[in-house]
């Protein structure tokens, strides 16, 4: 497999296997460059292990895997690479400012550059007031603010971001939703896992959902996606015939009380499924169509194994 300019992530049949347990099974994945890519799936999916492998921290038992051009774990990308893992580990000795700068040599940034940027990237988590002091004494939203800027202060061109709005109020989320947009502006790639799926409804540009260490599907969020017109109907007197008559225009039909609620493929076919329920002795009192949301998207995609 060779890797694609247009990609910052590409992996094909990738495969972790440690002793008797698949942990990724054959992940296949490519994500466009510039865009906020989120990393959906339940608990066990194979997540972590992806993400880890991505960075050449896991070598994977088969499988490639490419990272802005480069074969996972490159050394130069490391460089052009940010990262907040979930259950991260700071030097608690360290100031705010003394970690990010840590970490922004570690990235290969100079002297020069780390005392005009730290003090914008601290600025822009909000942490300006908490600057010089110990991480040791953070709180747990604190930390996860610290440990973005750190991922962010090279300016990389990918930002692997494992769950960074855990233990944030809903500010810090909308903070972290505005960096995350600000990154993608400038050019950057950002792969996100969480389990907030609200937050990735509302900050990702598209998203894979893997199940069983592979990708089951991928969409894009900002498109309008036929197959996902959801109609709730509020009528009285309808007959089991009557709905069983829907599955020629309908799917995933829910019958509850006197609403109905079902999918269809375009919203062409309202006309024949109002006519067929009116036609069968129902009284309409009211036709809208209903958002399905990305959790709902997730639990029909996922089924029964729905624990994030």
């Amino acid at each position: 497999m060779s890797p694609s300019s247009e990609y910052a992530i590409e992996t094909h049949n990738l495969r972790k296997v440690f002793g008797s347990h698949v942990a990724v099974r054959g992940l296949s994945l490519s994500v466009p460059r510039g865009e906020i890519f989120g990393f959906l799936g339940p608990n066990g999916a194979g997540k972590s292990t992806s993400i880890k492998m991505l960075l050449g921290l896991v070598h994977p038992t088969s499988g490639d895997s490419f990272v802005l051009g480069a074969a996972s774990g490159d050394v130069e990308i490391r460089r052009r690479i940010g990262f907040l893992p979930e259950d991260f580990r700071f030097y608690d000795w360290l100031t705010a400012t003394e970690l990010v700068q840590l970490h922004g040599r570690l990235s290969g940034m100079t002297n020069e550059k780390l005392r005009k940027r730290v003090p914008e990237v601290i600025e822009l988590v909000g942490l300006s007031q908490h600057e010089d002091r110990r991480v040791k004494g953070f709180s747990k939203g604190m930390l996860q603010r610290i440990g973005l800027a750190q991922a962010i202060v090279h300016e990389p061109d990918i930002v692997f971001l494992d769950e960074p709005t855990s233990g944030l109020d809903p500010m810090g989320r909308l903070m972290v939703r505005d960096i995350l947009r600000a990154e993608r502006d400038r050019g950057a790639t950002v792969f996100l896992n969480s389990h907030l799926l609200s937050e990735i409804e509302v900050t990702c540009d598209r998203v894979a959902f893997i199940k069983n260490g592979e990708v089951v599907e991928t969409r894009d969020l900002n498109a309008v996606v036929a197959d996902e017109v959801r109609v709730v109907v509020d009528a009285h007197n309808v007959s089991q015939q009557a709905v069983a008559g829907l599955v020629r225009w309908a799917e995933r039909i829910d019958v509850d009380r006197e609403r109905l609620r079902f999918s269809i493929r375009s919203r062409d076919v309202l006309p024949d499924i109002m006519r067929h329920l009116v036609a069968s002795g129902a009284d309409i009192f009211g036709v809208a169509q209903e958002r399905v949301s990305l959790e709902q998207t997730f639990v029909t995609i996922m089924g029964e194994d729905t624990s994030l």
